[in-house]
């Protein structure tokens, strides 16, 4: 056997166990939102109370324009322009977001009676 493939399959192999390692103790899995709570793909029952993350961030908007209409004292239509901006402290709600059927990243915490939903996971 070539020397050199034989210390690639030897490093590769190693790679890989220290890559399953790094993961290990991180045990985020998929769920799906019901009607009334959470279901792991894991776990046979579902969970009825649920943490879900939410995420406070500094939202920077670049400048863009709207088109637009206005009603009222005056009425018209426009172009309406709004310069870049930041705005601190903006809130993503995601859990207002969540319908049943939802398919979910969660991270079971409390020795797996509890779970965080991180995100919403799409294909």
């Amino acid at each position: 056997m070539d020397p050199y493939k034989k210390l690639a399959t030897v490093l590769e192999s190693r790679m890989a166990g220290h890559a399953a390692t790094a993961v290990t103790g991180v045990p985020a899995e998929l769920g799906t939102i019901t009607g009334s709570g959470l279901k792991l793909d894991s776990f046979k029952h579902e969970m009825t109370d649920y943490l879900v993350a939410e995420w406070e961030t500094k939202l920077k908007l670049p400048a863009f324009s709207l088109r637009g209409s206005i009603t009222g004292t005056l009425s018209g239509s426009g172009e309406f322009q709004f310069e870049e901006t930041e705005i601190e402290g903006a809130a993503l709600l995601f859990k207002d977001g969540l319908k049943p059927g939802d398919r979910v990243l969660a991270v079971p915490v409390a020795g797996g009676s509890e779970a965080v939903v991180i995100c919403k996971v799409v294909r």
